[in-house]
């Protein structure tokens, strides 16, 4: 890059940039004002979100577009009564961050989480997990199995190059997997199906119950291709797993930015969890840039479970105790 730059190309290229964060804003602040939200993004404290637990949603510092950063997001979380998050990232470690962020927000219990994508290389990478487990702070509460770069999503997607697998040709669990399910059994963490088919998820559920982890959970049993039957569902409880149901599919489809994705609507939600609120949580999945914001999200799906018919009592496992003690509260 040339050391000096002319005073035309520095505006140039200022404005360029300018640009593109107003852009950027905008984006955000359209998504947001389906909601209501104000400019400011101000969450007060009314009681709603009291005691809540939102284990998936994502945030910048992130290879792709989020409408809030984890910091912002966590202040923000805590005004307005959040128990606790867990920060995801498909690229890169959020543990760490939470580490930081815990340092400068005294109170704040937010965790990260590690996904087995191709930035840890073509397998599953067991030394990466390892390591995730045993960074500063113990704040790694999940290992996703490959989620973007799933060998399943890969084929669905009809890519011409293979994604990550977890089972071998035979249909077993790979050796690499079944070391990071022990890895999550030792430090008694989530080990999670990521973006894993719907029979994937069962087979790594059931390798995983053998292993030995207590926090096995099914990764959006009710989004797009992942979507499992109310019999798939089951058969995991069965073997000891707790089902992750997501609110973005009651946001995205025609009309939205995410249209390419067809949308659930609420009484379909609450038939999913339906099928056994005790072991079953409910979590935004949100942040993308184009989708409102998390806060406004899980808010949105309280007061829509609450129309449906769906019990306080049931909302209290779903978004509270569940994921609370997923993560390692109330142990």
């Amino acid at each position: 890059m040339e050391k000096n730059m002319s005073r035309r190309d520095f505006i140039k290229n200022s404005a360029f940039a300018g640009g593109a964060l107003i852009l950027s804003s905008a984006m955000v602040n359209a998504a947001g004002t389906m909601f209501g939200m104000s400019e400011k993004g101000n969450y007060g404290y009314d009681g709603l979100l009291k005691g809540v637990c939102d284990i998936h949603l994502h945030c910048r510092p992130d290879s792709r577009e989020r409408s809030v950063d984890e910091y912002g997001f966590m202040k923000d979380a805590m005004a307005a009564g959040y128990r606790a998050v867990m920060f995801k990232s498909n690229d890169f470690s959020c543990h760490d961050r939470a580490y930081l962020i815990r340092q400068a927000l005294p109170g704040a219990e937010c965790f990260g989480s590690f996904c087995m994508n191709r930035v840890c290389g073509d397998r599953v990478n067991v030394f990466a997990a390892q390591k995730a487990v045993e960074t500063s702070g113990g704040l790694c509460r999940c290992i996703w199995m490959p989620t973007l770069n799933a060998a399943y999503q890969y084929r669905y997607e009809g890519r011409r190059e293979k994604g990550i697998p977890v089972l071998g040709d035979n249909g077993q669990v790979l050796p690499e997997v079944v070391k990071v399910m022990e890895i999550c059994a030792e430090a008694d963490i989530i080990f999670a199906t990521g973006h894993s088919s719907p029979e994937e998820s069962i087979t790594l559920v059931r390798k995983a119950h053998e292993v030995g982890v207590k926090r096995i959970v099914v990764t959006h049993a009710n989004s797009y291709i992942w979507t499992m039957t109310p019999d798939q569902i089951k058969r995991c409880i069965d073997l000891g797993a707790y089902i992750e149901y997501c609110y973005l599919p009651c946001l995205w489809g025609e009309g939205t930015k995410m249209p390419q994705y067809q949308r659930q609507s609420i009484e379909d939600l609450a038939s999913f969890v339906r099928i056994d609120p005790a072991r079953s949580f409910i979590s935004t999945d949100l942040g993308q840039a184009v989708m409102p914001h998390p806060i406004e999200g899980m808010r949105d799906c309280i007061l829509k479970l609450q129309s449906a018919g769906v019990s306080q009592s049931d909302i209290d496992l779903l978004m509270r105790s569940n994921p609370a003690w997923l993560i390692g509260f109330d142990k």
